[in-house]
């Protein structure tokens, strides 16, 4: 019986917030800027009002590219900014596909 609330109990305790955003910036090392767009309807007039706040992340392969779509998660703070964690990219942006086939082009 032990056994069984154990289980049932580790999912909830491990986790952690999560947001899905656009990468707006790429020009520190390790770290991009996430704009994560949140809609919410106006407390009196019921109109759909969207809002943009800016999340900086830990990016540890510097994979991610401006444009991209990306999932961050909640993480313990890494630096007096940083307090979120590159989860996955979600979609790439066509700007990026269009430099990666350009840098095999060039190389080969």
């Amino acid at each position: 019986m032990t056994e069984q609330k154990a289980t049932e109990q580790a999912p909830a305790t491990n986790r952690r917030n999560e947001k899905v955003g656009n990468v707006v910036s790429t020009k520190m090392q390790k770290t991009i800027v996430v704009a994560v767009e949140m809609r919410k309807a106006h407390p009196k007039y019921k109109r759909i009002i969207r809002s943009t706040k800016k999340f900086y992340a830990h990016d540890e392969q510097n994979s991610a590219r401006v444009g991209d779509v990306v999932r961050i998660r909640e993480t313990r703070p890494l630096s007096k900014l940083k307090r979120w964690n590159l989860e996955e990219i979600v979609r790439r942006s066509n700007l990026a596909q269009i430099e990666d086939t350009a840098q095999t082009v060039t190389a080969s």
